[in-house]
């Protein structure tokens, strides 16, 4: 069982496959004469024969050689399985970046992270296990015929005669493994996407009361899961057992038809106790190959759905590049998630090339929606979104990111240094433009008391506070010096002093550049030089603060509900009001009943 197209997908490890072959062969040279010499001086001791004097050396020879070829071997099992990994997990990488950011519509992120892992981890034993064996089971054979040959050519017939029913045995239930490893897969990448979904949606499944549902659910598919790793099971033991009766048959045909020779005085007592000792090594490596066949299956199984990733059409070349100071547009933008459940209807905005603009609305109103369109994470929309004339959806996307900087709530920071943090946003970078960003984030006072630049991070920035969290990614936000800039709550769930710093960032930087402001709490945006407002994925007004308070009946409402709850809160103390969800809940959740 081979896949050319996984051949020609890690050629490079090819040359460690080969190599482990050679190896193991020599390892049986050396196992061969390991048995001639024990045969030898059994036969001596039971004749009264003086054992040959070459025998020993013989015997170091045997013991040398099955040592360094077992060791090689195995080191070059390794180098291949590494080659195979290092080189699928890169292609997977290349293909989502050529993908883009919204690949997550064409291939569940779940899918992905288990192909990149266990699919690889079963790749590996295909290419450092199975490959090897499957050359090796053909070749041993063969050699060990030609050294029982001399010895008794009809049982070396026999013995090389029985070997294929192994292979026969493996052809006979390859077409159930296939199907039934493939509904593995299929109810393993099943379960995995349901499992990722509901813990990123954990926190809106508890606020709708889905949760119990939702817990029904993935107890189904954990059944149904369940089932199919049962009957997974059962079909690789009941192989094993078949293979086992065929090897332990045949290596007994072999064995009987030497002792037969042996009786009639045709094979002398050497002979026979070489055949018997040797026998059993015709079947060994073709009974290995068994063994590793039920995991080179999945292996299979798993290609197959790394090829289907491999292959998924990717978007057109975009060889259109965008100029500083062009300005962003929305045009009757109509976008959902799902079929049938849009988020945004029909919304129009325009972010002009320097200032602040704000977007607000309750959550789950499309904020977040327009950010991800606006940087070109999902294109599937309806109507046009614009970048200095040209549509986004056509603009090369790395000339994309380059120009438009998002910093959400969720900003991830890296374990590592401060400055290793930075140098992702600006690799050229000095150490005093480094410095000249922290101190615009208001982070560098901070950091001094640490160990500056080297201070070390945890993973997530563990070891910082969540308001300093922030500052360190708007610092690293700074380093880009992109024209545009989308803050999508970026000032949710930090502390106030935290807060206002990073606002504070955020209005010097709107001095001259395009910096669009998603919050859901209003005093951030007061300044702005346009609100949008959203409601049920519309546009319900646009202006300024004071235009808005006169005209929009949404926005007003949530400015007077949110003044009261911060006048409230004022007089007891309590921690931010603001009585919006983040917008880290699902938009794609969102049904407009209108």
């Amino acid at each position: 069982m081979m896949d050319k197209r996984l051949l020609a997908l890690v050629p490079e490890a090819l040359r460690h496959v080969v190599a482990t072959v050679v190896w193991q062969w020599v390892g049986l040279l050396g196992n061969l004469a390991l048995v001639w010499v024990i045969a030898r001086a059994l036969a001596s001791l039971v004749l009264g024969q003086t054992i040959p004097a070459f025998a020993l050396t013989l015997l170091a020879v045997g013991i040398v050689a099955r040592v360094v070829a077992t060791r090689f071997a195995a080191h070059e099992s390794f180098a291949a399985s590494q080659d195979v990994k290092r080189t699928l997990r890169r292609r997977i990488y290349e293909k989502l970046l050529r993908l883009g950011p919204d690949y997550a519509e064409r291939v569940p992120t779940a899918e992905v992270v288990q192909l990149s892992v266990e699919g690889c981890e079963q790749l590996e034993t295909y290419f450092g296990q199975y490959l090897p064996q499957l050359f090796y089971a053909a070749l041993a054979p063969v050699t060990l015929f030609f050294a029982v040959a001399p010895v008794c050519l009809p049982a070396a017939i026999v013995l090389l005669v029985c070997v294929p029913l192994i292979p026969a045995t493996i052809v006979a239930v390859q077409k159930v493994a296939k199907r039934i490893l493939g509904s593995y897969w299929d109810q393993y990448a099943e379960l995995g996407d349901s499992f990722l979904e509901n813990l990123q949606g954990l926190t809106t499944l508890k606020i709708y009361q889905a949760d119990e549902a939702r817990h029904r659910a993935m107890n189904r598919e954990a059944e149904r899961f369940r089932v199919v790793t049962m009957k997974v099971l059962t079909m690789q033991l009941n192989s094993i057992i078949v293979m086992d009766i065929v090897a332990l048959g045949g290596a007994v045909a072999g064995i009987a038809v030497a002792l037969v020779f042996a009786a009639s005085g045709t094979v002398d007592l050497f002979g026979a106790l070489f055949i018997v000792l040797v026998s059993a090594d015709f079947f060994l490596p073709m009974r290995q190959l068994g063994s590793y066949f039920h995991v080179a299956m999945n292996g299979i199984a798993a290609s197959d759905k790394i090829f289907r990733l491999l292959e998924l059409p990717e978007p057109s070349p975009r060889p259109l590049h965008t100029e500083r100071g062009d300005h962003f547009a929305m045009s009757r933008v109509t976008f959902g998630y799902e079929e049938g459940r849009p988020v945004l209807r029909n919304v129009s905005l325009d972010v002009p090339s320097v200032g602040l603009t704000a977007i607000v609305g309750e959550s789950g109103s499309g904020k977040s929606t327009i950010a991800a369109l606006l940087s070109g994470r999902y294109d599937g929309y309806a109507g046009s979104v614009f970048l200095g004339g040209k549509q986004v959806r056509d603009i090369d996307r790395a000339a994309l990111a380059r120009y438009v900087t998002v910093v959400g709530l969720g900003s991830r920071l890296f374990a590592g240094t401060v400055r290793e943090n930075l140098l992702m946003a600006a690799p050229e970078a000095t150490d005093d433009e480094l410095i000249e960003a922290l101190e615009f984030a208001r982070i560098a006072d901070f950091l001094r008391e640490q160990d500056g630049l080297d201070t070390r991070l945890e993973q997530n920035g563990e070891n910082l506070s969540g308001g300093q969290r922030q500052r360190l990614a708007l610092a690293r936000a700074i380093c880009a010096n992109s024209p545009v800039y989308i803050f999508d709550e970026a000032t949710s769930n930090i502390d106030m002093e935290s807060e206002e710093d990073v606002m504070a960032a955020v209005r010097e930087l709107a001095r001259y550049k395009a910096v669009v402001v998603i919050s859901h709490r209003l005093a951030n945006t007061v300044g702005a030089r346009r609100i949008y407002v959203l409601d049920g994925g519309r546009v319900a007004g646009s202006g300024t603060h004071e235009e808005l308070l006169g005209s929009c009946e949404a926005y007003r409402r949530l400015w007077t509900t949110q003044s009261e709850l911060e006048s409230f809160a004022g007089k007891t103390g309590a921690a931010d009001p603001s009585p919006a969800l983040p917008d880290s809940a699902d938009e794609s959740e969102v049904v407009d009943d209108d």
